[in-house]
């Protein structure tokens, strides 16, 4: 468990007091918790036996509604587009669904779209709310880049297969103006059954102005459809560019 503060380093270069400490993994495994560590099958018997990713959750409860919340997914650089990830995943969903509980919720950061793929392509989960400045990334907020995350719902009773991205079909609420550039003004005025929002394929590479009129711009287009009532069921492709697929809920997805 010591070494799992060490993944979350190499993962994503967290200074030692946002890293999770290995004390909080040993509680929380007798306490309901659940503790993934994801090693090499391969490794000499006598070879260092390091982790190079990890899955952490707890049990959730509000209003009498008890659900499993899964606070961190890490896998270090050289392990990412393995499968670890999705295999962390469902292995963290057997272990819910074994102790009787069957929704799972967690965050990711809406910018990052390996990330949406992941849990919405690869997993069949799907976000049901956005929330603005969830973390305080930094110690000025006013400075601090927007830590906005989109809030996963995943159904443990009805896992969706793994599906290849599907073309985008919906009406466009927000594009870039050219491909790779800034977002154009989100369109707030739409009523379809499906709407989409384009992310950036990858924004972690972009500077950080350029990130944050992203950032802002999908605030806005995602914010204000989910207040509607629309959910985040895909990811869309079309060549390099990606879309958030939202759906009106209550609708066939």
């Amino acid at each position: 468990m010591r070494a799992l503060e060490g993944v979350q380093v190499d993962a994503w270069g967290y200074p030692d007091r946002e890293v999770l400490p290995s004390s909080m993994f040993r509680i929380s495994s007798v306490c309901g918790g659940v503790v993934l560590a994801a090693y090499p099958a391969d490794l000499p018997e006598d070879a260092p036996q390091l982790p190079y990713g990890l899955a952490f959750g707890f049990p959730a409860l509000r209003d009498g509604q008890l659900w499993h919340h899964s606070h961190l997914l890490a896998v270090h650089p050289d392990w990412r587009g393995s499968g670890l990830a999705a295999a962390l995943k469902h292995t963290q969903r057997e272990r819910v669904l074994a102790q009787g509980i069957t929704r799972m919720t967690w965050t990711f950061d809406p910018l990052i779209a390996r990330n949406a793929r992941l849990n919405l392509g690869k997993l069949g989960a799907r976000a049901v709310g956005y929330h603005p400045d969830w973390y305080a990334l930094g110690d000025d907020p006013a400075t601090a880049f927007p830590a906005d995350r989109l809030m996963i719902e995943w159904d443990l009773t009805r896992p969706r297969a793994s599906h290849p991205p599907p073309a985008p079909d919906g009406e466009i609420v927000l594009a870039a103006v050219s491909e790779g550039e800034e977002p154009g003004t989100p369109t707030l005025n739409l009523d379809a059954p499906q709407v989409l929002a384009e992310v950036p394929r990858k924004a972690e590479l972009m500077n950080e102005p350029l990130r944050l009129l992203w950032r802002l711009a999908l605030r806005e287009a995602l914010g204000h459809y989910m207040e509607r009532g629309y959910v985040v069921t895909d990811l869309a492709a079309d060549g390099e560019r990606v879309f958030y697929v939202l759906t009106r809920e209550g609708l066939t997805v």
